[in-house]
């Protein structure tokens, strides 16, 4: 009996201690601003449509039976994304990294993809470090501008923009030069 009074009573000690800890925010302390950096990366994306190791696959489509758009791939039309960031548009060229995320095809009347995309870097002096881009991306044409809004690592608090140029079509694969500039601390 006195070992079951003395354990009550360290559990209602603890307890009481619970309710001290668990605050969901803790001593406001002053802003220090770190210095502001930019840092200007130029790779380029490299996508495969079609064939044994596509980079891009159509994970789910909407229930339309009409195609009102006029493309071959109807509103709606969800991908998932694994492509790989290279130095050069040669198939040859050191890859630097991969370019994660999804793209959801979501102009009625033209074919723009609204896509979300993490582009982590695994070599060189950014390894371990990725952007992320959330944007509108109207891959009709052939230069365009999306959104950095994050990253990670070296990119911590990453703000900025991306320029995109097609560099190569023929179908099956799809080669983007991007130049982004990266706003970051």
């Amino acid at each position: 009996m006195r070992g079951t009074l003395t354990l009550t009573w360290i559990l209602m000690v603890c307890l009481s201690q619970v309710a001290v800890q668990s605050q969901y925010y803790s001593e406001s302390l002053p802003y220090d601003p770190r210095p502001v950096k930019v840092t200007n990366l130029y790779f380029f994306l490299h996508e495969t449509l079609r064939g044994k190791n596509p980079t891009v696959v159509m994970v789910a489509q909407a229930n339309n039976t009409s195609n009102d758009n006029y493309s071959s791939v109807p509103f709606g039309t969800l991908y998932a994304i694994d492509n790989p960031l290279k130095i050069g548009p040669g198939d040859d060229s050191e890859v630097i990294g991969n370019a994660l995320g999804l793209g959801i095809l979501t102009g009625k009347n033209s074919t723009t993809v609204v896509m979300y995309l993490d582009f982590g870097f695994t070599s060189g002096k950014f390894k371990g470090s990725s952007i992320s881009i959330f944007s509108r991306n109207p891959l009709i044409k052939t230069e365009r501008e999306l959104s950095v809004v994050g990253g990670r690592g070296e990119f911590r608090m990453a703000e900025g923009y991306a320029r995109l140029k097609n560099y190569f079509f023929d179908g099956t694969t799809v080669i983007i030069e991007y130049n982004v500039t990266v706003i970051h601390y």
